[in-house]
């Protein structure tokens, strides 16, 4: 009976080690990333997420609401002052102010940044040009460009 019991002990640890030890650098808690694209316009920064979250958490969400997810996508943006547009289980938008600094003149710089997780596709647009990246937890060398002018009226 105590050998049962051991081994019941030992499957049990087993179990709940396995997920542990098998953890991606893209997940964190119970949410794995999946893509990152950040839309910088003028000074503010527009991050669209897109993830999957344990089936498990499923039913937490419906009873307890999606705070928790909010609070630890935020983590993984590494954005203390990022503001929530929407968010459901599979993605989320933010919008963070002040996420690139004007030099005047619509001249702007968005800084290299580091996200909190391994990001497998990370996206990042200027009004001219875009920069791709694969299983990165960081944008590095930080990007300059030019605010997108008003289009004309018809």
């Amino acid at each position: 009976m105590r050998a049962l019991c051991l081994l019941m002990l030992v499957f049990l640890l087993g179990c709940i080690a396995a997920p542990a030890l098998a953890a991606n650098d893209d997940r964190y808690s119970y949410i794995t990333v999946e893509e990152i694209t950040v839309q910088l316009d003028n000074a503010t920064a527009l991050i669209n997420v897109n993830y999957s979250v344990d089936e498990g958490t499923r039913f937490i969400f419906f009873l307890l609401g999606k705070q928790d997810l909010k609070n630890k996508l935020i983590k993984i943006l590494n954005y203390n002052d990022a503001d929530m547009v929407n968010i459901n289980l599979s993605h989320a938008e933010f919008v963070v102010d002040n996420a690139s600094f004007s030099y005047g003149k619509g001249i702007y710089w968005y800084p290299a940044h580091t996200f909190n997780v391994v990001v497998p596709r990370l996206m990042i647009q200027s009004p001219q040009l875009t920069r791709n990246f694969t299983n990165t937890n960081q944008f590095p060398d930080g990007l300059g460009f030019f605010e997108q002018p008003p289009l004309p009226a018809e």
